[in-house]
Formats: C-alpha cells, sequence, structure tokens
C-alpha cells in the first residue's frame, strides 16, 4: 500500500497524470464522478451534495451525502475523508481551472492538509501545486520550467531555496509581496524550506 488517495473535483477540464491508477483509494466529489465515468474509473466513494450532478450511479460505490447549505465544500468533505482513512499523500485532479473561486478554496486545501501532517497536490495539465508547513522538500525539475513560492500565512521564517537561480537563506515572506514567484531550476532538483508557518509551492511548465 502506497498511502495514496486519489480525489476527482468537478472544475470542468480534468487531467489525469501518468500515475493516477497508482492511487490506494479514488473518491469522486459531485460532478467529478462524471470526470471518473469518462475515465473509466468507478470510484471508491462518492462525496456530493447533489448540487451540480444528479445522473445514475455505480452500485457499488459508498456514498457520503452532503446537504447543500454547508460550510465545507465538497473537495474539502473528500479531502477530510481522505484523512480520516488514513491517506496522507492526496492527489486532487479537476480541482484548477474554472470558476475563480472554487480554484482559490482548492489551492487553500493545500494548506490545510499541511496544517494537519498531509502532503495534498493540486494536478493540471501544466501545473502542480501543494503546501508545506515547518518542514524542508526536495522537489525534481522534470519537465517543470518554473518553481514559485508564496506565503499561506502572514509569514514564513527561514525560507530557504537551494538549486534555483534565485537562492533564499532564511528569508521571511510575507502573503503581501510575492518574492517567491517565478523562479527557475539550476540543478536537477530543488530544496525548498520553511522553518516555520505554510508555504505554497507552485511548478509549472507554461512557456
Amino acid at each position: 500500500m502506497t498511502n495514496r488517495c486519489l480525489i476527482i473535483s468537478g472544475a470542468p477540464n480534468c487531467f489525469f497524470p501518468s500515475n493516477f491508477r497508482n492511487a490506494d483509494f479514488t473518491i469522486a466529489c459531485d460532478s467529478g464522478y462524471l470526470h471518473a465515468v469518462k475515465a473509466g474509473i468507478v470510484p471508491d466513494l462518492l462525496v456530493s451534495d447533489f448540487d451540480s450532478f444528479d445522473g445514475i450511479l455505480n452500485p457499488a460505490m459508498e456514498i457520503v451525502r452532503a446537504v447543500p447549505e454547508k460550510d465545507d465544500t465538497d473537495t474539502l468533505l473528500a479531502l477530510k475523508e481522505a484523512m480520516h482513512r488514513g491517506y496522507s499523500d492526496i492527489m486532487i485532479v479537476g480541482g484548477l481551472g474554472g470558476r475563480i473561486d472554487h480554484t482559490l478554496a482548492n489551492i487553500s486545501l493545500t494548506a490545510f492538509a499541511a496544517k494537519n501532517g498531509a502532503i495534498c497536490h493540486l494536478i493540471d495539465e501544466h501545473h502542480q501545486i501543494f503546501a508545506i508547513k515547518d518542514d524542508s522538500i526536495m522537489v525534481r525539475k522534470g519537465y517543470w520550467r518554473w518553481l514559485s513560492v508564496f506565503a499561506m500565512d502572514s509569514e514564513v521564517r527561514g525560507v530557504t531555496l537551494r538549486g534555483v537561480k534565485y537562492p533564499l537563506k532564511d528569508a521571511v515572506l510575507t502573503n503581501t509581496y510575492p518574492i517567491g514567484v517565478s523562479n527557475e531550476f539550476t540543478e536537477s532538483a530543488a530544496i525548498i524550506t520553511a522553518e516555520r508557518g505554510t508555504l505554497l509551492v507552485v511548478l509549472s511548465d507554461i512557456e
């Protein structure tokens, strides 16, 4: 078991990376179920308030029903379900693009995961987004062109970037000044450290 969960959200476009079938557990969120069906996936769980999907469901799925008038989005409910079931490596597809408010909400989920001991990757065709908290991580260059970091708290202390064109050492980043945008790899991997606070990491291959 790799302890990996795939969450399929309901943005208009849904890109599945090559490793999506390596997930141990799959959750569809509301109309994200349609993306799953199109990709030939039978989710293990459907989390939905059924405000944007009312089609025929596969009877093999477990279903968690929510009311439309709630504090949590369907994707946040799915993330909480994944973490409650013991998954700490979580990938969300179909969570970027579409309505900007939902995109921002989904980006905030990466910080929610980091603050609760998990890592959550938001993925589309050109981006991978995740957050770390009080931690250090190695990010391989692969096909990524750009690497950006942003403070998700009012300030993030002890930010160090190595293996990049514009390195930082023990810097303080704030959420009102995007000094960490549009960095580039200079080595095969970059080391990103945030000693205190939650740091958003954005990888992009767009020219």
